[in-house]
């Protein structure tokens, strides 16, 4: 079992560096202490075979031809006190709050730019910045951030940062739903034991903030839909899955038509009128008239019903500028100017290679940093230092110098680590934690979210096309609130 688990020098979410679990653990330690390993192999065993008949599956495309795989589930859960989840909370709100307020400023007055905090070659050059789709555009909440995908990691001494905001697409979410489900079928004996807050009336909380946005000219029933790519795309599982719970159609841009600046569904009664889109699709892929000519994924016209404030589009259109990875080291200094606040959460420290003297500091020293192509995503195009081999550092040098923007860097942070079970031993693995904000009239945070776990040994790399899994996530309740 457990008895021989190191955590080493890193911090570790269940155990203490004693050997002995922490107090929020206990009941879950004493619990898998009386399960013999047979029976754990045959739950886990069980647990994966759930994914794979349901379906729940991502395409990895690095792969000749793509390949479907589930991905991989470990029953030890990240088990999050009251308090720590508290924090967590007014963190992802203050975040949520100054990133919204950025992206309404860029695409109006400016004034974040005026008053010289952000560069204004930062958004300019930046790829995702739409001005000529999006600039004066009068929005329905002012609102550009419906579902936000916010990426967390504890230091050595186990406090909470941020690592990477997700504010186009944000995948994932289907994931957490489906953790839970299978924790609480294959491990009952666990589960009930303890009091955690339900995820039990979430999509009811996503489906009201997707409603807050019809458009102030339409009825009191706006029709919403959810447009995705088709089953092809690597997180059309998780399109379904959002449809479905949230009960409303899932489209492609085949069943979308736009006339008289209206956007209309095609049904077997006729044409409905579309008020809201939650878009799966990328920017440039959206409608062929304002972006890419090539696109057969969109619908042509949509931008033009879009500024006309007939449709609402969330994510809102030219997001990509505020998630980028350069951006990021930015959003501590939103926080101050926007809502003179200190951040409740800190970023990773960044090193921007745009600045000469940081670009010295990083080449000098890639063997001990992570570097990150600012436009990628997924653990591509990334140079792990303390694992990577002189070629590959050399590689990555010549590709810094040829373009230095593109690429950031930062410390090797001692990720936390959770015990996980696989191939029947324990052994303790990284994880992080994707936190899902939901924004309309009023902003809600899913308790929990989706942790993610670097399975191979050793690995820092948590995505699952990288050989990552998952893992539940349970906040304990304040007071014994029902189980989810």
């Amino acid at each position: 079992m457990l008895k021989n688990y190191q955590t080493g020098s890193f911090f570790d979410e269940m155990m203490d560096p004693s050997g002995n679990p922490k107090p929020h653990y206990d009941s879950f330690y004493q619990l898998i202490r009386q399960i013999s390993n047979d029976d754990l192999r045959d739950k886990h065993e069980t647990a994966q075979l759930s994914f794979l008949r349901q379906g729940i599956t991502f395409t990895v495309y690095n792969d000749a031809g793509g390949t479907e795989r589930t991905m991989p589930f470990d029953f030890v859960p990240i088990i999050i006190t009251d308090e720590q989840w508290r924090k967590i909370e007014r963190g992802m709100r203050q975040r949520m709050e100054a990133l919204n307020r950025f992206l309404d400023d860029i695409y109006h007055e400016q004034e974040i730019v005026k008053d010289g905090i952000i560069p204004e070659e930062l958004i300019t050059d930046n790829p995702y910045y739409y001005k000529k789709q999006v600039s004066g555009l009068e929005i329905p909440l002012r609102n550009h951030i419906f579902l936000a995908g916010i990426d967390l990691i504890r230091d050595e001494h186990g406090e909470y940062r941020v690592l990477e905001d997700n504010l186009r697409n944000p995948s994932g979410m289907s994931y957490v739903f489906q953790n839970r489900y299978v924790m609480r079928q294959v491990y009952p004996e666990l589960f009930f034991q303890h009091s955690i807050r339900t995820l039990e009336h979430q999509f009811k909380d996503l489906h009201g903030a997707l409603l807050s946005h019809a458009p102030a000219n339409r009825s009191a029933q706006p029709c919403a839909v959810l447009l995705t790519p088709g089953m092809y795309n690597s997180a059309y599982y998780d399109h379904v899955f959002l449809a479905q719970q949230m009960g409303i159609q899932l489209v492609e841009g085949r069943d979308l038509i736009v006339k008289d600046d209206i956007v209309y569904m095609k049904t077997i009664r006729g044409l409905k009128q579309v008020d809201i889109i939650y878009r799966r699709i990328d920017d440039e892929f959206l409608d062929p008239e304002a972006f890419r000519p090539d696109s057969t994924l969109g619908v042509n016209g949509l931008l033009r019903a879009y500024r006309k404030g007939n449709v609402a589009i969330l994510n809102g259109i030219g997001n990509g500028v505020a998630d980028d990875k350069a951006m990021y080291a930015y959003v501590p200094d939103m926080i101050r100017y926007y809502l003179d606040e200190e951040p409740i959460i800190k970023n990773v420290e960044t090193y921007f290679l745009r600045d000469p003297e940081q670009l010295d500091y990083v080449l000098d020293h890639l063997e001990e940093l992570v570097v990150k192509n600012v436009g990628a995503s997924g653990g591509y195009d990334m140079l792990i230092g303390p694992h990577s081999t002189e070629e590959e550092r050399s590689v990555f040098r010549r590709k810094i110098i040829e373009t230095p923007s593109q690429y950031i860097a930062q410390p090797t942070i001692k990720l936390s680590r959770a015990p996980a079970y696989q191939k029947g031993e324990f052994y303790p693995c990284h994880v992080d934690l994707r936190v899902f904000v939901m924004n309309g009239k009023d902003s809600h945070v899913l308790p929990g979210g989706l942790s993610r776990v670097a399975l191979k040994k050793g690995s820092l790399v948590v995505n699952s096309s990288q050989g990552g899994g998952g893992k539940d996530t349970w906040v304990l309740a304040e007071g014994g609130m029902n189980h989810a």
